[in-house]
C-alpha cells in the first residue's frame, strides 16, 4: 500500500510525523500542494521474471505514449532491481544521497515498491511508491530514493534529455537522519 509520511526537516527524522496517510486522494493533495504530481494508474501488464528492458517498455507502450505526449519526454527507460541484482548495494548507496535534477523526475512503478524522500522547504515527505504509482517531481527538488535492503521494483523513467538520469548531489547528509524503506513499512503495518 502506498504511504506518505511528512516530518520536519529540522528533526532527527524519527519523531512523531506531522502526517501519515495511506489515502491516495490525501496523498495527491499533500504532494500537489508542494508542486509534486501523484496519480494511481492501472498496471495491466504482467512481466516475466526475465523480462529485459525492451520487453518492459513494449508491455507498457500505451502508458509510455501517454506520458510522452503529455510531457514531451524524449527518453524512456526501465529500471528493475531485484534482491539478487549484482549492483543493488552500489545503486542503493548512490540513490540514498540527497540530490537534484535539472529536469523533472517522472516515474511510473509497474512492480514492487521504493521510497521517495522529498526535502521541500522545512519538511521531508517520505512516499512509499508501489505498483501503479505515478510521480512527477519538479526539477530542482531536493530528494533521495531508497530501494530497500532487498530491492524489488520496476519503474519506468521518463527524461526530457537524451542522457537519462543525471544528478547533482547536494552534499547534505540529511538522508542519513531519516527512516529508510523497511522502517517506514514496519511503522505503517
Amino acid at each position: 500500500m502506498t504511504h506518505l509520511v511528512i516530518r520536519s526537516a529540522a528533526g532527527d527524522g524519527h519523531g512523531s510525523p506531522l502526517l501519515h496517510s495511506s489515502d491516495a486522494d490525501e496523498i495527491a493533495r499533500e504532494l500537489g500542494a508542494r508542486g509534486v504530481r501523484f496519480e494511481r494508474w492501472a498496471t495491466p501488464a504482467s512481466l516475466a521474471a526475465d523480462a529485459d528492458q525492451a520487453a518492459i517498455l513494449a508491455a507498457y507502450a500505451a502508458e509510455i505514449s501517454r506520458v510522452q505526449s503529455e510531457g514531451g519526454y524524449r527518453t524512456v527507460d526501465a529500471i528493475r532491481l531485484g534482491p539478487d541484482h549484482p549492483d543493488r548495494e552500489a545503486l542503493r548507496a548512490k540513490f540514498l544521497s540527497e540530490h537534484t535534477h535539472a529536469e523533472d523526475e517522472v516515474r511510473f512503478f509497474v512492480e514492487g515498491r521504493g521510497l521517495f524522500c522529498l526535502h521541500i522547504g522545512d519538511a521531508v515527505l517520505q512516499l512509499v511508491c508501489e505498483q501503479g504509482d505515478w510521480i512527477g517531481v519538479p526539477a530542482g527538488t531536493r530528494h533521495w530514493f531508497d530501494t530497500g535492503e532487498r530491492p524489488s521494483f520496476c519503474a519506468l523513467r521518463f527524461f526530457d534529455n537524451s542522457d537519462g538520469w543525471v544528478a547533482s548531489f547536494t552534499g547534505d547528509p540529511i538522508a542519513s537522519r531519516f527512516p529508510l524503506l523497511e522502517e517506514i513499512l514496519a511503522a505503517a503495518a
